[in-house]
């Protein structure tokens, strides 16, 4: 299954370059929506029992990701229980402390 830092990825991977609708993680199956405000695009999922949501980054916000994000970036927020955890940009994972 891999490491929650690879799996991230692959979501990343999976729902902003491969544009699915419907992403992979292990042998389960997580359906890629859209916010209905800013039409991002966001997907809840489980990793080793904990659930986890990725939201695209909005690029109109103030945040040192949104810069990147207006400039064609692919950037994605990741969250557990609400609070942000990780970001992926460009496909690479960089951690909150």
């Amino acid at each position: 299954m891999g490491t929650l830092e690879e799996t991230l990825l692959a979501v990343w991977r999976q729902t902003l370059i491969e544009t699915l609708k419907v992403v992979t993680v292990g042998t389960d199956t997580f359906s890629v929506r859209t916010t209905p405000k800013r039409n991002l695009k966001q997907v809840d999922f489980e990793f080793q029992g904990r659930a986890y949501r990725g939201l695209e980054q909005n690029p109109d916000t103030k945040s040192r990701w949104t810069a990147m994000a207006r400039s064609g970036s692919k950037v994605m927020q990741f969250l557990e229980h609400g609070a942000y955890i990780a970001v992926v940009a460009d496909g690479k994972v960089h951690g909150y402390p």
